[in-house]
């Protein structure tokens, strides 16, 4: 166990001392994944983020509906095209006690970009779209510039948070803030211990710039079984949970002891096949590698689409709680097209493309996903493996925990090397959240071609490639006009869906269930934030 030693931050636990005497008020979240690290610059991942923003805070913050909103910048504005000026929010402390500057946000985006060692997934990727660069103006003005018209700026920025020159400097990545030493924010709580398997929990920052919050500590618990995780709010063990088990949803809806929040979400979840000439989990009947790649073939993606169920999955799996998709963004996303419907099931229509494509005996293929990250990640993989072996691709299910999966999934192959990632997977399934309602960064991170030197295709986790695609997006980025920007996105998009780049099936619809009493604001992006919990009468 790992616990924030007094010596080290006397002046934090001195603000944080008259809580623990009168904490009355606490939050217990039992939580389906465990936050890995708390070095916000360490993962992408949502169960690190939403532990995360509690401590950390960016320039730019999204509300429940994932919009921009001011952080700890207070306004943002074009000085000309290639320049944004950043005004920051006097008067905000760090935990300690320091005052936060420029100097704050200048070290941040150098310490990104300067690399994180081991960082299995940091968002510097962020700095590198638009060449962005940076300067410090006076204490409370920076200025960032880009290599031409750059205008999802402040969008990018809602993904960066903020570190403390003063504590980050020098420390460890990740190990150093897990620890506590270096986990000295600017948000609306203080660390106070993270003991790994067990709980995470913070405390009430009382001087924080946005007023009190409700609760004078929190404690996620991580409980990965969904049944047990309701069993714990049933029990009166934590006070809500994410993820409720989503057979239960009705009984939990009628339950006068218990509140559901509900809200769709960002979250699109797809198969992404790879593209790579020769894939290492695609064989024919008789276990031979293939050669070429079958999925290159758009017939046979198409063919793939077509074998999936998805309302069978909405229905008998998500309990009624999904969206079929061929859309990239849900509904009322910037860049959402009106008309792209999720294909149908058609069996005879994939067994006619199949044999077309020159596949009519079709072949073997093993699909890869977390069974621990998704909303019944593996009960999908299961019913999609039995839907695609019904048209003849007889497939088989490799499910294990999302921290492998990721790392397999981003850079598994052998042939990764530092600042070049190879995927392992042949067929795997994952999620994408839009950050800021904002298709750019989708398109950007999903559709166009992996390059690290431009953070292009940072999600693009099956290596597609389509120069029609590429330079839609890339216009995309440089289009200031949002009405010709949403044109050129909604290009970007069909073009990429119907060459069935990947193979959305849904986005999830995200539910929360807590005692009654509680009132929760739910998120389109799907963390838990208890500065959006209170108790109503």
């Amino acid at each position: 166990m790992t616990v924030w030693k007094p010596g080290l931050f006397a002046a934090a636990l001195a603000m944080a001392a008259p809580l623990a005497a009168t904490a009355q008020e606490v939050l217990t979240i039992g939580v389906r994944s465990e936050a890995s690290s708390l070095d916000p610059h360490w993962t992408q991942l949502s169960a690190d983020l939403q532990v995360q923003e509690h401590i950390f805070e960016k320039l730019v913050a999204l509300d429940s509906a994932s919009q921009p909103i001011p952080g700890l910048a207070v306004s943002w504005e074009p000085l000309d095209e290639t320049t944004w000026e950043f005004k920051l929010r006097e008067g905000v402390k760090w935990h300690d006690g320091e005052d936060f500057t420029a100097d704050d946000v200048v070290f941040s985006f150098d310490r990104l970009r300067a690399g994180i060692s081991g960082a299995p997934a940091s968002p510097a990727f962020q700095l590198e779209k638009g060449r962005k660069m940076w300067e410090k103006i006076d204490d409370y003005t920076v200025h960032i510039t880009t290599d031409g018209p750059y205008p999802t700026v402040a969008e990018d920025l809602a993904m960066l948070p903020i570190v403390a020159e003063h504590v980050a400097s020098g420390v460890t990545a990740s190990v150093d803030f897990n620890s506590g030493q270096a986990a000295i924010g600017t948000g609306p709580f203080l660390f106070e211990e993270y003991s790994p398997g067990s709980s995470i929990s913070v405390v009430k920052n009382p001087n924080w710039w946005g007023g009190d919050v409700h609760w004078d500590q929190v404690v996620f618990r991580p409980i990965t079984q969904d049944a047990s995780r309701l069993a714990a709010l049933r029990n009166g063990d934590v006070d809500l949970i994410d993820y409720p088990p989503t057979i239960d949803l009705p009984q939990l809806r009628e339950d006068p002891d218990f509140t559901v929040s509900t809200i769709a979400a960002d979250r699109l979840i797809y198969m992404q096949p790879g593209y790579k000439h020769v894939e290492p989990f695609i064989t024919d009947k008789d276990g031979n590698v293939m050669v070429p790649n079958p999925l290159r073939d758009w017939r046979v993606r198409k063919a793939l689409s077509l074998a999936i169920n998805r309302e069978a999955i909405r229905d008998r799996i998500m309990g009624g709680a999904s969206l079929p998709a061929k859309n990239i963004v849900p509904p009322g996303f910037f860049g959402y097209v009106d008309g792209l419907e999720a294909d149908p099931y058609d069996p005879e229509g994939a067994q006619a493309l199949l044999a077309e494509a020159g596949y009519g005996d079709g072949f073997n293929i093993t699909i890869h996903g977390p069974n621990d990250r998704y909303i019944n990640d593996a009960r999908i993989l299961e019913a999609v493996a039995q839907m695609w072996s019904r048209v003849g691709i007889i497939t088989e299910v490799d499910a294990m925990p999302r921290n492998i999966f990721f790392s397999r999934l981003i850079r598994g192959d052998e042939l990764s090397m530092p600042g070049f990632d190879v995927p392992e997977f042949s067929m795997a399934m994952t999620g994408w959240g839009t950050v800021a309602g904002e298709a750019t960064y989708t398109v950007s991170g999903t559709l166009e071609t992996y390059n690290a030197a431009t953070g292009g295709g940072n999600g693009n986790f099956g290596r597609y490639s389509n120069a029609e695609v590429d330079a839609r997006s890339v216009l995309a980025k440089r289009t200031i006009d949002p009405e010709a920007r949403l044109a050129i996105l909604q290009e970007a998009i069909t073009i990429g869906m119907e060459d069935y780049a990947y193979i959305p099936i849904h986005f999830q619809v995200n539910n929360w269930a807590m005692k009654a009493g509680l009132e929760h604001q739910p998120r389109t992006n799907e963390r838990t934030l208890a500065m959006e919990v209170k108790r109503v009468e």
